[in-house]
C-alpha cells in the first residue's frame, strides 16, 4: 500500500448525502471509471465532499473554476483542509488587461496594456515549482489555466541543483543564478534578487517573499543550505539538497535563440512577399518594421513587448501544434484528478475562449500587425483540453447534458443539506392578477420581517415595477447590469439589513446573491422562452430561496412550459428526498445565520475621499489591497471581492489617463 501523502484536516465528519457521495465516487474512480458527475444542490457542502475524494484517491488534483472570486474562496478553504500539503493558486496575473487589437472600421490600433499583480505572479511560479518537485499538490485554477505556459522541459532545464559538500565555486553559482533570471542586488533582497557577503550567498526566490535561501561556501565547497525567514532572518530549515528554480515563469532558452530568431526572419520574409504580391504595401512595411524591431530587442535583451506572440518559434515547435499549459505538469505523472466546479458555467467558458482569441488575432495578422505564427499563442481548443485530462469530476447543481453523456451517466447526487434546509415550495399563478397578488405577498413578507427577490424579463418591466412599488410604499431597489459592483453590493447589504424589503432584477443568477433573509422568490413571465427561463436557469433562481426555512417561489405564467415543468419536478423531487431524510433523523430545518457585512457600504465613499488627490493613488491601492487580504484571511469573501473590484476600477481609470 502506498504511503499517504495527502492528509485532510477534518473539523467535522461527512453527513447526509455527503457520506454516500464520497463513498460512491471514490469506489468508481478506484475501479477504473474516468469521468463522473457530482450533482450537488446549493448548500450541500460540495467542497467538503471533493476534499474527501482527494484524500481518498491520494492523487495530484487540479480544481478548475470559472472566475477569480470563486478560485480565491476555494483556495482558502482547501488550504485550511490540507494545511500540510502543497495547495497552490493559479489564475491570470493581470489586475488590468487590455489585449492588443485592431479595429479596421475606424483604423484604430489598440496596443496591449496591462498591470501585473506581483503576488499572483509569485503564486503562479510557486504552482509550477510545486508541481515539478512534489506529488502532494492541489491547484485551484481559473479558466486562465487553458492559456499557454512555459513548457515543462524548459522549466526542468532551468534548475540550479545544489548539494551540501558539492564542489562548486561562487562564480559558478552566480552564473547559474543569472541564467535563471536572478539579478544581483547587494542592497535589496526582494524576490528575483541575490546578494553575496563573503562566502555566503543569499537568494530570494521568484515565487515567495516569505523566505530566502542562504548558501554557505568554503574553499569552493558548499557547507550548508539554509531556508531563512525574510523578516526575522532566523533559520527555518536545513537542506542536504536544494533545487533553485527560475526567477520568472517565462524564460528565454539561449541555446535555442539563434534558431528561433532565424525562424522568425524566414517567416517575416515570406509574409512580406505575400503582402507585396497582393499589392498591400502598407501592411508589408508595417509587419517588416515591427518584426525587425522585436528581433533586435530579443537579441539584445532576450525580451520584447508581446514576446508571447513568438512562442512557437522560441519553443521550436510547429505553429499548428498544441501549446504547453499547466495540464502538461500534471500529465508527467499521468494519473491525476481534474475537478470542474460549477461545470455548467466553467465548460461553456472554456469552449468559447479559443474562438474569441482567434478572431481578435486573425485581424492583427490580416492587417500586418502580427506574423501568422502569433496564432500559436492561444488557449486550448476544447478537444485539446479534454485530451489532456485523466480523471474528471464535474460538479454542479445543474449539470449540462454534455457532462452527463461524457461521464456515461455516472451521476452521484448530493441533495440533502447538513443544515436540514429544504428546497423551496413552488406555486404557479396566472399573470392576469399578478400585481394584486404580489402586493398581498409583499405585505405578508413585511409582517414576517422576510425579504423578497423579484426577477423580470426586461429593463422596462424592472424600472416600471420598481417605480410602481415605491409609489405604493414598498422599500425596493432595482438591480441592473449598469450598476458597479460596489453599488450592487450596497443594495444587497441594505436588503439584508432591512433598509429594502425587495430587490428587482433581470439576472438574479450572479454571485453574491445567496441571502438567507430572502424567503420568497417571484418569477414574472416564467413561461417566456429564452436563457433566463430555461430549465437550468429556473432551478438556479429557485435555489435563491433555499437558504431560508420558509423558502417559497411563485411563478407567474399562463401556461406550463417544458422548462417550468422540469424545474418544478426536479425541485419537488429534491424536496421529497430532503423531507424524508429530516423525518428519519429528527432534523428541524433552520435558516442559515450569516453575518451582515456592512463595512463595504462605505468603501466607495472612502475611495472618493482618498482618491480625490492624484498623489494619493499609490496609497489608496496599498490600503485597499491590505484590506482585501485581511478580509480574505477572515473568509469574508464578499467584502474581499468588493475591495478587489474597487482596486481594479481605480487601476483601470488610471491606465486610461
Amino acid at each position: 500500500m502506498q504511503d499517504k501523502i495527502f492528509n485532510l484536516h477534518k473539523q467535522y465528519e461527512p453527513c447526509g448525502d455527503q457520506i454516500n457521495a464520497i463513498k460512491s465516487l471514490t469506489e468508481k474512480y478506484l475501479s477504473g471509471e474516468k469521468n463522473q458527475v457530482l450533482l450537488g444542490a446549493t448548500g450541500t457542502g460540495k467542497t467538503f465532499t471533493f476534499a474527501n475524494i482527494i484524500n481518498n484517491l491520494q492523487k495530484k488534483t487540479l480544481i478548475l473554476v470559472h472566475n477569480k472570486t470563486l478560485a480565491t474562496q476555494l483556495y482558502l478553504e482547501i488550504k485550511d483542509m490540507f494545511p500540510n500539503n502543497h495547495v497552490e493558486y493559479f489564475v491570470s496575473y493581470f489586475d488590468y488587461y487590455q489585449p492588443e487589437a485592431y479595429l479596421p472600421s475606424t483604423d484604430s490600433y489598440i496596443e496591449k496594456d496591462s498591470r501585473v499583480n506581483a503576488e499572483i505572479e509569485m503564486m503562479r511560479l510557486s504552482t509550477l515549482t510545486s508541481l515539478f518537485n512534489y506529488d502532494d499538490v492541489i491547484v485551484i485554477a481559473s479558466v486562465a489555466a487553458i492559456y499557454a505556459s512555459v513548457p515543462p522541459e524548459s522549466f526542468e532545464k532551468y534548475i540550479l541543483s545544489l548539494e551540501v559538500n558539492q564542489k562548486i565555486s561562487m562564480k559558478e553559482i552566480f552564473s547559474g543564478l543569472i541564467k535563471l533570471n536572478y539579478q544581483r542586488n547587494q542592497i535589496d533582497l526582494s524576490p528575483k534578487n541575490f546578494r553575496a557577503k563573503g562566502d555566503v550567498i543569499e537568494v530570494a526566490f521568484g515565487y515567495t517573499n516569505k523566505n530566502f535561501l542562504r548558501i554557505s561556501v568554503f574553499d569552493d565547497v558548499i557547507e550548508s543550505l539554509e531556508l531563512v525567514d525574510s523578516i526575522t532572518h532566523k533559520k527555518i530549515q536545513n537542506y542536504q539538497r536544494f533545487n533553485i528554480t527560475a526567477a520568472d515563469e517565462y524564460i528565454t532558452d539561449n541555446d535555442k535563440l539563434d534558431i528561433a530568431l532565424q525562424r522568425i526572419r524566414d517567416e517575416l520574409k515570406e509574409r512580406v512577399k505575400y503582402f507585396n504580391r497582393e499589392n498591400r504595401l502598407l501592411e508589408a512595411q508595417r509587419i517588416e518594421q515591427r518584426t525587425n524591431y522585436d528581433l533586435e530587442a530579443i537579441k539584445e535583451f532576450g525580451f520584447c513587448a508581446g514576446i508571447e506572440n513568438y512562442s512557437a518559434h522560441l519553443e521550436l515547435r510547429s505553429v499548428e501544434s498544441t501549446p504547453f499549459t499547466i495540464f502538461d505538469y500534471f500529465n508527467n505523472k499521468n494519473d491525476w484528478l481534474l475537478i470542474v466546479d460549477e461545470s455548467h458555467i466553467t465548460l461553456p467558458q472554456i469552449r468559447g475562449m479559443y474562438n474569441t482569441d482567434r478572431s481578435r488575432k486573425n485581424t492583427l495578422v490580416d492587417y500586418g500587425f502580427r506574423l501568422p505564427s502569433a496564432l500559436a499563442n492561444r488557449p486550448l481548443q476544447y478537444d485539446e483540453f479534454l485530451s489532456k485530462t485523466n480523471k474528471i469530476l464535474f460538479v454542479s447543481a445543474t449539470p449540462n447534458e454534455w457532462e452527463v453523456e461524457y461521464s456515461n451517466n455516472n451521476i452521484v447526487e448530493q441533495i440533502v443539506r447538513p443544515t436540514g434546509l429544504l428546497d423551496p415550495e413552488i406555486f404557479v399563478r396566472p399573470i392576469k392578477y399578478q400585481i394584486d397578488d404580489l402586493m398581498l405577498e409583499l405585505e405578508r413578507q413585511k409582517k414576517n420581517d422576510e425579504r423578497t427577490f423579484i426577477t423580470v424579463m426586461t429593463i422596462r418591466m424592472a424600472e416600471e415595477l420598481t417605480h410602481y412599488l415605491q409609489q405604493k410604499g414598498v422599500k425596493c431597489a432595482y438591480l441592473h447590469n449598469e450598476l458597479k459592483t460596489l453599488e450592487r453590493s450596497k443594495i444587497i447589504a441594505n436588503l439584508r439589513r432591512g433598509l429594502y424589503d425587495v430587490i428587482i432584477g433581470i439576472n438574479l443568477l450572479r454571485e453574491g446573491l445567496d441571502v438567507p433573509e430572502v424567503s420568497l422568490v417571484v418569477i414574472f413571465d416564467a413561461d417566456k422562452p429564452g436563457f433566463f427561463r430555461s430549465e437550468k436557469s429556473l432551478i438556479q433562481i429557485i435555489g435563491r430561496a433555499a437558504r431560508n426555512a420558509n423558502g417559497r417561489v411563485i411563478m407567474y405564467a399562463d401556461e406550463m412550459t417544458d422548462a417550468m415543468k422540469k424545474s418544478i419536478d426536479e425541485t419537488n423531487r429534491r424536496r421529497s428526498l430532503q423531507l424524508k431524510y429530516n423525518l428519519e433523523h429528527n432534523i428541524v430545518p433552520k435558516t442559515i445565520i450569516k453575518p451582515i457585512q456592512t463595512t463595504f457600504i462605505h468603501i466607495d465613499t472612502e475611495i472618493q475621499k482618498t482618491y480625490s488627490k492624484e498623489k494619493d493613488f499609490d496609497k489608496v491601492i496599498a490600503d485597499l489591497n491590505k484590506k482585501m487580504l485581511e478580509a480574505a484571511k477572515e473568509r469574508n469573501y464578499e467584502l474581499a471581492a468588493e475591495y478587489r473590484d474597487a482596486i481594479l476600477e481605480i487601476k483601470a481609470k488610471n491606465c486610461k489617463k
